[in-house]
Formats: structure tokens, sequence, C-alpha cells
């Protein structure tokens, strides 16, 4: 099993009703703040990509706490946009994502470790087509601040690979097609 790695604070968000833990930040998904961007091995000559409009998160974070950063994300996976309709619809179906089935995808953090200058290395399981696995996520501090609102915000990005046949995947896309990249923006809004 290959260890996945990522370079946001967050895979991409979720707040739920009863969250793991006491959220400090919402991630900003109604604003637009906040972007999970996809792209696959096409034929081995270039990339299918895309994005998942509908997601929700939180997290916790204190610049002076790193280690108590924890995060909490869920993507609907029915919100696969690869900017092709009739592909999309086929990517949802069972040949794919099977989302009738596995409807989202479910991030909690279990640790983080801080490696100075902004970076650091996020420890959580991730539930993907009903699989549960560890990922290593390598985050990447944007900046925090007060917003023109009267708000306070913390942004994050980074870079994921996600190994299909980890997760159970049962379609073959050849070997080339196997890993998933995801490209990643997330800013929350303190509560």
């Amino acid at each position: 099993m290959s260890i996945t790695k990522l370079k946001p604070l967050a895979l991409a968000g979720a707040l739920f009703a009863s969250p793991l833990f006491a959220a400090d930040y919402l991630i900003d998904t109604q604003g637009a703040h906040a972007s999970i961007n996809f792209k696959i091995d096409h034929l081995g000559v270039s990339y299918v990509v895309g994005r998942f409009n509908d997601f929700q998160g939180t997290f916790s974070y204190d610049a002076d706490n790193l280690e108590a950063t924890q995060v909490e994300v869920q993507v609907n996976m029915s919100s696969i946009d690869s900017n092709h309709a009739e592909r999309d619809r086929h990517v949802r179906s069972s040949d794919f994502l099977n989302v009738s089935q596995h409807a989202q995808a479910h991030f909690v953090s279990t640790a983080y470790e801080d490696l100075g200058d902004g970076k650091g290395t996020l420890i959580g399981d991730l539930t993907w087509f009903g699989q549960t696995q560890p990922i290593e996520i390598a985050v990447e501090k944007v900046g925090e601040g007060s917003d023109p609102w009267g708000g306070y915000r913390a942004g994050f990005t980074g870079t994921a690979e996600l190994n299909l046949p980890d997760f159970g995947a049962q379609f073959n896309l050849g070997p080339a097609a196997e890993t998933v990249y995801l490209d990643l923006v997330i800013e929350g809004i303190r509560q």
C-alpha cells in the first residue's frame, strides 16, 4: 500500500452535525475560496482534469500549538465535474465511482507533525469506495489574518496522490491511471 501525500491542511472539507472535535475554522466553500481539483492519466498521452464541486469541512488550527491541528472533511463524490456531462455521468456509474453505493469520501486526521517554515505532515484516515486507509498530508500554509468583513481566515494549498487500488477500486484504466492527483486550495473562516 502506498502512502498518500497531500500538501494542504485538508483534503477538502466536511462540516458534520456532530463533528469529532471542536472545530475552529469552517472551510469556505460557500464563498468559493476552497477547491478540490484532480487529474488522472488518459491513455498515457495526457490527463483528464476536473474538480469536485460539493464538499464541506472543518479544521482546528493554532499557530502556537500545531501538534493539536485536527481536520475533518467530506466530499460528495457525485459532484465530480470534468467539464464533460456525458463522461461525468459515466464516471458516476458503477463502472467507476459507483456513487449510488459510495456517495462520500471522508477524511479524519489523527496526528500532525510540524516541519517548520509553514510546512508539516498531517496524518489521518481516508475512507473512499468503502475502504479506509491511512494517508499522510504534506501541509503548506499560505497565510492567515483578518478579512474585510470582520472575520479571521487561514489558508493552505497542496497536492495529493491517491492510489486507486489501495481503496479497492475495481476498474482498470491501465497502470498509468491508477493514481489520482489532487490540487487543493483550502481557506477557512474562524468560527
